[in-house]
């Protein structure tokens, strides 16, 4: 299996606070992974590192054919091209049809040709079952419509990963599990992705590889303190 990301004795630091020490935490490829612990145990905080919002300082962390000690700034929107990033509150431009919001990212990425933009924008939309809503407006979707959209934004560079920060956290149980399958699918498709989520119930209808933020340590499995 293809490794995407190696991290080996990392400390994860918000401003000058570790919040994860000595990390050790192997992806491949199509992995789908549960990250769990409770809020400031630093799941969050791990994830930014990946796309390097959150600056690593100590030990080895790899992601693609970055290495993220020594990453240059004009290296970084390269490295974010690679990954879909999947946010609890959508971060949608609320003035914007959904069919504006990702033509302006992908013309944001580099994206010029009209007609492939229009193609690329039609395949997302169809992956996650709103090929008919680009017209309206985020307002006029409903919250698990509005995530959708949001996965889709994820999915339009292609990324070989997928990380998706509390993404069921402001969606009823039913829409959320809809969300959690969306993500699955994704992943049978060949793309990584990291979960966080507080919700224990998702792992029995959609089993995966679970890892838990728990006393500034990632450990692998359900930590008892998340349980």
């Amino acid at each position: 299996m293809k490794k995407l990301i190696t991290y080996h004795q990392v400390d994860i630091q918000q401003q000058e606070l570790v919040v994860l020490r000595d990390v050790d935490f192997e992806l491949g490829q199509g992995e789908f992974v549960y990250l769990l612990g409770k809020v400031g145990s630093g799941k969050s905080s791990l994830l930014k590192s990946l796309y390097a919002e959150v600056t690593i300082k100590k030990g080895e962390a790899k992601i693609f054919d970055y290495d993220l000690r020594t990453i240059k700034r004009k290296d970084i929107p390269f490295l974010r091209r690679k990954i879909g990033i999947v946010f609890q509150d959508f971060q949608l431009l609320g003035d914007r049809t959904v069919q504006e919001n990702l033509e302006f990212v992908l013309r944001a990425t580099g994206w010029k040709d009209k007609k492939k933009i229009a193609e690329q924008i039609n395949l997302v939309l169809s992956n996650v079952g709103m090929a008919k809503k680009g017209y309206k407006r985020p307002h006029q979707l409903s919250g698990g419509e509005q995530q959708r959209v949001v996965i889709a934004r994820a999915l339009l560079n292609s990324p070989e990963l997928v990380v998706a920060d509390e993404p069921t956290g402001n969606l009823d149980p039913q829409t959320g599990r809809e969300i959690v399958e969306l993500l699955h699918e994704i992943c049978r498709g060949g793309t990584s992705v990291i979960m966080a989520t507080h919700n224990h119930t998702f792992f029995d209808s959609f089993p995966g590889r679970v890892v838990s933020c728990f006393d500034q340590k990632l450990v692998e499995g359900l930590a008892e303190i998340t349980k």
